[in-house]
Protein backbone atom coordinates (compact mmCIF):
# COMPACT_ATOMS: atom_id res chain seq x y z
CA UNK A 1 0.00 0.00 0.00
CA UNK A 2 1.02 3.63 -0.37
CA UNK A 3 1.85 5.82 2.63
CA UNK A 4 3.54 9.13 3.46
CA UNK A 5 6.99 8.98 4.99
CA UNK A 6 9.37 11.59 6.40
CA UNK A 7 13.08 10.85 6.78
CA UNK A 8 15.56 12.22 9.33
CA UNK A 9 16.29 15.19 7.05
CA UNK A 10 12.65 16.22 6.86
CA UNK A 11 12.16 14.97 3.29
CA UNK A 12 8.62 13.77 2.58
CA UNK A 13 7.99 10.88 0.19
CA UNK A 14 5.13 8.69 -0.96
CA UNK A 15 6.37 5.17 -0.29
CA UNK A 16 5.20 1.57 -0.68
CA UNK A 17 4.90 -0.39 2.58
CA UNK A 18 3.38 -3.76 3.52
CA UNK A 19 -0.34 -3.95 4.22
CA UNK A 20 -1.12 -4.05 7.96
CA UNK A 21 -1.81 -7.45 9.47
CA UNK A 22 -4.64 -7.96 11.97
CA UNK A 23 -5.21 -10.45 14.76
CA UNK A 24 -8.47 -11.73 16.25
CA UNK A 25 -9.11 -8.48 18.19
CA UNK A 26 -8.40 -6.01 15.41
CA UNK A 27 -9.98 -4.83 12.17
CA UNK A 28 -8.51 -3.68 8.87
CA UNK A 29 -9.64 -0.24 7.71
CA UNK A 30 -9.51 1.35 4.25
CA UNK A 31 -8.60 4.96 4.99
CA UNK A 32 -10.82 7.57 3.33
CA UNK A 33 -9.43 10.82 4.75
CA UNK A 34 -6.83 12.15 7.17
CA UNK A 35 -6.40 15.67 8.55
CA UNK A 36 -3.02 17.38 8.75
CA UNK A 37 -1.99 18.26 12.31
CA UNK A 38 0.39 21.20 12.75
CA UNK A 39 1.00 20.14 16.34
CA UNK A 40 2.22 16.67 15.38
CA UNK A 41 2.87 16.14 11.66
CA UNK A 42 4.71 19.39 10.98
CA UNK A 43 6.83 19.09 14.11
CA UNK A 44 7.76 15.52 13.16
CA UNK A 45 8.89 16.87 9.79
CA UNK A 46 11.01 19.50 11.55
CA UNK A 47 12.36 17.01 14.13
CA UNK A 48 10.92 19.20 16.90
CA UNK A 49 8.30 16.80 18.27
CA UNK A 50 9.32 16.15 21.86
CA UNK A 51 11.06 12.81 22.50
CA UNK A 52 10.58 11.49 18.96
CA UNK A 53 13.76 10.19 17.33
CA UNK A 54 12.56 7.31 15.10
CA UNK A 55 12.98 7.91 11.37
CA UNK A 56 11.95 7.26 8.67
CA UNK A 57 8.41 7.56 9.99
CA UNK A 58 4.92 7.16 8.54
CA UNK A 59 2.88 10.27 9.35
CA UNK A 60 -0.76 11.03 10.09
CA UNK A 61 -3.00 10.55 13.11
CA UNK A 62 -6.34 12.19 12.21
CA UNK A 63 -7.64 9.41 9.99
CA UNK A 64 -11.14 8.14 9.17
CA UNK A 65 -11.95 5.02 7.18
CA UNK A 66 -14.22 2.01 6.70
CA UNK A 67 -13.77 -1.48 8.11
CA UNK A 68 -13.09 -4.00 5.35
CA UNK A 69 -12.02 -7.01 7.42
CA UNK A 70 -12.21 -7.96 11.09
CA UNK A 71 -10.85 -10.57 13.46
CA UNK A 72 -12.98 -13.33 14.95
CA UNK A 73 -13.20 -11.75 18.42
CA UNK A 74 -14.10 -8.21 17.29
CA UNK A 75 -17.56 -7.07 18.39
CA UNK A 76 -17.06 -3.29 18.54
CA UNK A 77 -16.85 -2.93 14.75
CA UNK A 78 -18.64 -4.42 11.77
CA UNK A 79 -17.68 -4.60 8.10
CA UNK A 80 -18.58 -1.29 6.47
CA UNK A 81 -18.47 0.76 9.68
CA UNK A 82 -17.05 4.27 9.45
CA UNK A 83 -14.39 4.46 12.15
CA UNK A 84 -12.15 7.07 13.70
CA UNK A 85 -8.42 7.05 14.42
CA UNK A 86 -7.13 3.94 12.61
CA UNK A 87 -3.34 3.74 12.67
CA UNK A 88 -0.51 1.56 11.43
CA UNK A 89 0.64 -0.80 14.19
CA UNK A 90 4.36 -0.71 14.92
CA UNK A 91 7.32 -0.60 12.51
CA UNK A 92 6.61 -1.90 9.02
CA UNK A 93 8.82 -2.32 5.96
CA UNK A 94 11.70 -0.46 7.60
CA UNK A 95 9.50 2.50 8.59
CA UNK A 96 8.52 3.54 12.09
CA UNK A 97 4.87 4.35 12.75
CA UNK A 98 4.14 7.95 13.69
CA UNK A 99 0.56 6.65 13.60
CA UNK A 100 0.61 6.30 9.81
CA UNK A 101 -2.83 7.73 9.04
CA UNK A 102 -1.74 8.85 5.56
CA UNK A 103 -1.79 5.23 4.46
CA UNK A 104 -4.27 3.47 2.21
CA UNK A 105 -4.99 0.95 4.98
CA UNK A 106 -4.70 1.01 8.77
CA UNK A 107 -5.97 -0.85 11.83
CA UNK A 108 -8.40 -0.36 14.73
CA UNK A 109 -8.46 -2.48 17.87
CA UNK A 110 -11.41 -3.68 19.93
CA UNK A 111 -10.07 -2.84 23.40
CA UNK A 112 -12.97 -4.52 25.19
CA UNK A 113 -12.27 -7.78 23.34
CA UNK A 114 -8.58 -7.45 24.21
CA UNK A 115 -9.30 -6.95 27.90
CA UNK A 116 -11.81 -9.80 27.87
CA UNK A 117 -9.13 -12.12 26.53
CA UNK A 118 -6.41 -10.91 28.92
CA UNK A 119 -4.65 -8.84 26.25
CA UNK A 120 -5.28 -5.39 27.72
CA UNK A 121 -2.89 -2.64 28.91
CA UNK A 122 0.66 -3.78 29.42
CA UNK A 123 0.50 -6.66 26.95
CA UNK A 124 2.08 -6.86 23.52
CA UNK A 125 -0.07 -5.44 20.75
CA UNK A 126 -2.21 -3.23 23.00
CA UNK A 127 -2.10 0.55 22.62
CA UNK A 128 -3.93 3.21 24.68
CA UNK A 129 -4.92 4.58 21.29
CA UNK A 130 -7.40 1.74 20.95
CA UNK A 131 -9.62 3.47 23.54
CA UNK A 132 -10.19 6.35 21.12
CA UNK A 133 -10.81 4.20 18.02
CA UNK A 134 -14.56 4.50 17.73
CA UNK A 135 -17.42 3.99 15.35
CA UNK A 136 -18.98 7.19 13.98
CA UNK A 137 -22.37 7.74 12.33
CA UNK A 138 -22.57 6.21 8.87
CA UNK A 139 -23.97 9.40 7.33
CA UNK A 140 -20.99 11.55 8.37
CA UNK A 141 -18.76 12.82 5.56
CA UNK A 142 -15.35 11.16 6.11
CA UNK A 143 -13.54 14.40 5.22
CA UNK A 144 -15.44 16.38 7.83
CA UNK A 145 -15.30 13.52 10.31
CA UNK A 146 -11.51 13.90 10.53
CA UNK A 147 -12.20 17.04 12.58
CA UNK A 148 -13.67 14.85 15.34
CA UNK A 149 -10.11 13.97 16.34
CA UNK A 150 -9.27 17.63 17.03
CA UNK A 151 -12.71 18.26 18.50
CA UNK A 152 -12.33 15.45 21.02
CA UNK A 153 -8.76 16.38 21.91
CA UNK A 154 -9.68 20.02 22.59
CA UNK A 155 -12.87 19.24 24.51
CA UNK A 156 -11.14 16.65 26.69
CA UNK A 157 -8.37 19.18 27.41
CA UNK A 158 -10.92 21.83 28.36
CA UNK A 159 -12.49 19.41 30.80
CA UNK A 160 -9.08 18.61 32.30
CA UNK A 161 -8.30 22.32 32.59
CA UNK A 162 -11.57 22.61 34.55
CA UNK A 163 -13.39 25.03 32.25
CA UNK A 164 -17.11 25.40 32.82
CA UNK A 165 -20.07 27.75 32.44
CA UNK A 166 -19.90 31.41 33.53
CA UNK A 167 -16.09 31.49 33.47
CA UNK A 168 -14.10 33.94 31.36
CA UNK A 169 -11.54 32.90 28.76
CA UNK A 170 -8.86 34.50 26.57
CA UNK A 171 -7.45 32.41 23.71
CA UNK A 172 -4.24 33.21 21.82
CA UNK A 173 -4.39 31.85 18.28
CA UNK A 174 -7.36 31.57 15.93
CA UNK A 175 -6.23 28.64 13.83
CA UNK A 176 -8.18 25.35 13.84
CA UNK A 177 -7.36 24.58 17.49
CA UNK A 178 -7.98 28.10 18.75
CA UNK A 179 -11.32 28.18 16.93
CA UNK A 180 -12.27 24.92 18.63
CA UNK A 181 -11.59 26.44 22.05
CA UNK A 182 -13.74 29.45 21.14
CA UNK A 183 -16.63 27.39 19.80
CA UNK A 184 -16.69 24.95 22.69
CA UNK A 185 -16.42 27.77 25.22
CA UNK A 186 -19.67 29.23 23.90
CA UNK A 187 -21.35 25.82 23.77
CA UNK A 188 -20.32 25.24 27.39
CA UNK A 189 -21.73 28.60 28.48
CA UNK A 190 -18.45 30.38 29.17
CA UNK A 191 -18.05 34.12 28.83
CA UNK A 192 -16.82 36.58 28.03
CA UNK A 193 -14.70 34.75 25.48
CA UNK A 194 -11.84 36.83 24.03
CA UNK A 195 -9.72 35.93 21.00
CA UNK A 196 -6.25 37.21 20.05
CA UNK A 197 -4.41 36.68 16.79
CA UNK A 198 -2.04 38.68 14.58
CA UNK A 199 -4.07 38.21 11.37
CA UNK A 200 -7.18 40.34 10.98
CA UNK A 201 -8.93 37.78 8.78
CA UNK A 202 -8.58 35.21 11.54
CA UNK A 203 -10.18 37.63 14.00
CA UNK A 204 -13.26 37.74 11.79
CA UNK A 205 -13.33 33.93 11.86
CA UNK A 206 -12.97 34.01 15.64
CA UNK A 207 -16.00 36.26 16.02
CA UNK A 208 -18.03 34.10 13.64
CA UNK A 209 -17.03 30.97 15.56
CA UNK A 210 -17.93 32.14 19.04
CA UNK A 211 -15.63 34.83 20.40
CA UNK A 212 -17.40 37.75 22.08
CA UNK A 213 -14.40 40.00 21.37
CA UNK A 214 -11.37 39.70 19.08
CA UNK A 215 -8.18 41.77 19.05
CA UNK A 216 -5.04 41.90 16.95
CA UNK A 217 -2.33 41.22 19.53
CA UNK A 218 0.35 42.79 17.33
CA UNK A 219 -1.30 46.21 17.53
CA UNK A 220 -3.63 46.18 20.57
CA UNK A 221 -2.49 46.48 24.19
CA UNK A 222 -3.40 42.96 25.28
CA UNK A 223 -3.52 43.73 28.99
CA UNK A 224 -5.71 46.80 28.46
CA UNK A 225 -8.01 44.81 26.16
CA UNK A 226 -8.53 42.07 28.74
CA UNK A 227 -8.72 44.31 31.80
CA UNK A 228 -11.12 46.64 30.03
CA UNK A 229 -13.55 43.75 29.69
CA UNK A 230 -12.66 41.86 32.90
CA UNK A 231 -11.14 44.33 35.39
CA UNK A 232 -10.03 41.54 37.73
CA UNK A 233 -8.63 39.43 34.90
CA UNK A 234 -9.95 36.27 33.23
CA UNK A 235 -10.36 32.81 34.71
CA UNK A 236 -8.36 31.16 31.93
CA UNK A 237 -5.78 32.12 29.33
CA UNK A 238 -5.08 29.53 26.60
CA UNK A 239 -2.00 29.33 24.40
CA UNK A 240 -3.41 27.48 21.37
CA UNK A 241 -0.35 27.96 19.16
CA UNK A 242 2.74 27.00 21.18
CA UNK A 243 4.62 30.27 21.80
CA UNK A 244 6.39 30.23 25.15
CA UNK A 245 6.45 34.02 25.48
CA UNK A 246 2.67 33.94 25.82
CA UNK A 247 3.05 32.34 29.26
CA UNK A 248 4.73 35.45 30.66
CA UNK A 249 2.29 37.69 28.81
CA UNK A 250 -0.61 35.78 30.34
CA UNK A 251 0.65 36.49 33.88
CA UNK A 252 -0.93 39.94 33.79
CA UNK A 253 -4.22 38.68 32.34
CA UNK A 254 -5.42 36.04 34.82
CA UNK A 255 -7.43 36.83 37.93
CA UNK A 256 -6.60 35.56 41.41
CA UNK A 257 -6.64 31.73 41.28
CA UNK A 258 -6.77 31.92 37.49
CA UNK A 259 -5.09 29.42 35.21
CA UNK A 260 -2.68 29.72 32.27
CA UNK A 261 -3.34 26.77 29.95
CA UNK A 262 -0.70 25.60 27.47
CA UNK A 263 -2.19 23.45 24.72
CA UNK A 264 -0.11 24.45 21.70
CA UNK A 265 3.16 22.55 21.45
CA UNK A 266 6.23 24.77 21.31
CA UNK A 267 9.42 23.49 19.68
CA UNK A 268 11.33 25.35 22.42
CA UNK A 269 11.19 23.34 25.62
CA UNK A 270 12.45 25.87 28.17
CA UNK A 271 12.06 29.53 29.10
CA UNK A 272 12.53 32.05 31.92
CA UNK A 273 9.29 32.52 33.85
CA UNK A 274 8.52 36.01 35.09
CA UNK A 275 5.52 36.20 37.41
CA UNK A 276 5.83 39.73 38.73
CA UNK A 277 2.64 40.70 36.87
CA UNK A 278 0.75 37.63 38.06
CA UNK A 279 -1.65 37.55 41.04
CA UNK A 280 -0.40 35.86 44.20
CA UNK A 281 -2.38 32.73 43.37
CA UNK A 282 -2.32 31.23 39.90
CA UNK A 283 -1.79 27.94 38.08
CA UNK A 284 0.21 26.99 35.00
CA UNK A 285 -0.98 23.76 33.36
CA UNK A 286 0.25 21.96 30.26
CA UNK A 287 -2.03 19.55 28.36
CA UNK A 288 -0.39 18.80 25.02
CA UNK A 289 -1.33 15.18 24.47
CA UNK A 290 -4.81 14.41 25.86
CA UNK A 291 -5.34 10.91 27.20
CA UNK A 292 -7.12 8.57 24.79
CA UNK A 293 -9.67 7.44 27.37
CA UNK A 294 -10.54 11.10 27.94
CA UNK A 295 -11.04 11.54 24.20
CA UNK A 296 -13.41 8.57 24.33
CA UNK A 297 -15.34 10.27 27.14
CA UNK A 298 -15.74 13.37 24.93
CA UNK A 299 -16.88 11.42 21.86
CA UNK A 300 -20.64 11.29 22.46
CA UNK A 301 -20.83 14.98 23.32
CA UNK A 302 -18.98 15.94 20.13
CA UNK A 303 -21.13 13.69 17.93
CA UNK A 304 -24.31 15.02 19.57
CA UNK A 305 -23.25 18.61 18.88
CA UNK A 306 -22.50 17.72 15.25
CA UNK A 307 -25.81 15.92 14.77
CA UNK A 308 -27.64 18.87 16.36
CA UNK A 309 -25.99 21.22 13.87
CA UNK A 310 -24.33 23.47 16.47
CA UNK A 311 -20.86 22.18 15.56
CA UNK A 312 -20.05 22.01 11.84
CA UNK A 313 -16.81 20.42 10.71
CA UNK A 314 -16.72 22.38 7.46
CA UNK A 315 -16.35 25.61 9.44
CA UNK A 316 -12.87 24.47 10.49
CA UNK A 317 -11.59 23.12 7.12
CA UNK A 318 -10.09 25.35 4.43
CA UNK A 319 -8.49 22.87 1.99
CA UNK A 320 -9.17 19.30 0.84
CA UNK A 321 -6.57 17.65 -1.41
CA UNK A 322 -6.29 14.15 -2.87
CA UNK A 323 -3.57 11.83 -1.56
CA UNK A 324 -1.72 12.20 -4.87
CA UNK A 325 -1.29 15.90 -3.99
CA UNK A 326 -0.18 15.37 -0.38
CA UNK A 327 3.32 16.78 -0.94
CA UNK A 328 1.77 19.97 -2.27
CA UNK A 329 -0.54 20.06 0.76
CA UNK A 330 2.47 20.07 3.08
CA UNK A 331 4.15 22.77 0.99
CA UNK A 332 1.03 24.92 1.30
CA UNK A 333 1.07 24.54 5.07
CA UNK A 334 4.79 25.29 5.34
CA UNK A 335 4.30 28.42 3.22
CA UNK A 336 1.28 29.43 5.33
CA UNK A 337 -1.08 29.32 2.37
CA UNK A 338 -3.76 27.66 4.50
CA UNK A 339 -5.55 29.33 7.38
CA UNK A 340 -7.57 26.42 8.81
CA UNK A 341 -7.45 22.62 8.63
CA UNK A 342 -6.15 20.82 5.53
CA UNK A 343 -7.56 17.34 4.92
CA UNK A 344 -6.12 14.63 2.66
CA UNK A 345 -8.71 12.56 0.79
CA UNK A 346 -8.20 9.01 -0.51
CA UNK A 347 -10.10 7.94 -3.62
Amino acid sequence: MRSLSVDKDGVLSIVEVPMPAIDSCKALVKVEACGVCNGTDIKLVHRSFKNWHDYPALLGHEAVGRVVEKGADVTAFDIGDLVLLPFVDGPTGGFHSAWGGYSEYAVVGDWKAMERLGRGPGTAGFSPGHYAQTRIPANFNPVGATMIVTFREVLSAMKRFGMKENQSLAVFGAGPVGLCFLRFAKLLGMGPVISFDIVDEKLAEALATGADYAFNSSSADVRDAVRGLCPEGVDYVVDAVGINALINQAMGLVKDNGKICCYGISPKLDMQLDWKEAPYNWTLQFIQMPQKNEELDAHVQIVNWMEAGVLKADDFISHVLDFEDILEAFRMIEEKRTDKKTVIRFK
